[in-house]
């Protein structure tokens, strides 16, 4: 099983580890991807620090992410499942699970970004702000940027079992599983049951303890109908729509009664 997951606004401190090693990095066919915007977002926000906010979208009280991002080759590095914070990492709470999980977590979490492309959990970034919707001066639109790196790399990544795609809407435009990958990957949203709407925050939420309860419980779904039977039973209401054709990916919907 591979799981896709988007990465968080928040993020931890860097700490005082040693510094980023793009060469240690999973997902080696990405480095040189991996250089060029680490090397245009240094060069930027070293620089006019207010064309640095606007690129990237920053309020006046973000200014201080600029200066982080000036330091990224310098600073300290940490395990990425430790400097992505925010409500789906909250919920998954990779810090408390058990050796077992900790290592099924480590093979099969990947973690979306702009600046790296896709991450392990386990790689050691330092902390920074580059969300996927940039558009950096000397490359473009990250998605863009990313998608031929991305389509090169991630097919061989996702192998021959599920991927369940948990992704925002940006960070998928950076890859799409296509083809025979497609329709073995399965993408979900979280509902709230009693109106069937989509609320951000137990979106998010819920998504992380679903992959928490995946990690946990040993289960290892082969595919996306597995996948349902899985998330069944272990306590959560799935309606599923298989694709009406070939190399399209499954829509789940999880069914949430409490808003929390």
């Amino acid at each position: 099983m591979l799981v896709l997951l988007p990465p968080s606004e928040g993020k931890a401190s860097s700490g005082r580890g040693a510094p980023l090693n793009l060469e240690s990095l999973s997902l080696p066919g990405l480095t040189d991807a991996r250089r060029a915007v680490l090397g245009e977002l240094v060069e930027l926000c070293a620089g006019d620090t207010e064309k640095a906010r606007e690129v990237l979208g920053l309020s006046e009280g973000l200014r201080g992410e600029v200066a982080k991002n000036a330091e990224l080759l310098t600073a300290g590095a940490r395990p990425a499942g430790e400097i992505y914070t925010g409500v789906l990492y909250d919920a998954l709470d990779l810090a408390s699970l058990d050796p077992a999980a900790k290592r099924r977590a480590a093979r099969s979490l990947l973690v979306f970004s702009g600046l790296w492309g896709a991450l392990g959990v386990t790689d050691r970034i330092p902390s920074y702000r580059c969300s996927m919707g940039v558009k950096l001066p000397g490359l473009g639109a990250l998605a863009a940027h990313w998608r031929e790196p991305m389509a090169e790399v991630l097919p061989e990544v996702a192998g021959r079992g599920l991927v369940l795609d948990l992704r925002s809407a940006a960070y998928a435009a950076a890859w799409k599983p296509k083809g025979e990958v497609a329709g073995r990957t399965a993408t979900v949203r979280v509902l709230h049951a009693p109106t069937r709407k989509v609320v951000s925050h137990f979106n998010k939420a819920t998504k992380g303890r679903i992959v928490r309860a995946l990690l946990s419980s040993g289960a290892a779904p082969a595919g996306p109908s597995e996948l349902v039977v899985a998330l069944r039973d272990l306590g959560y209401e799935v309606e599923a729509e298989a694709p009406g054709r070939g190399g399209k990916p499954w829509a789940l919907d999880v069914l949430v009664d409490e808003v929390h």
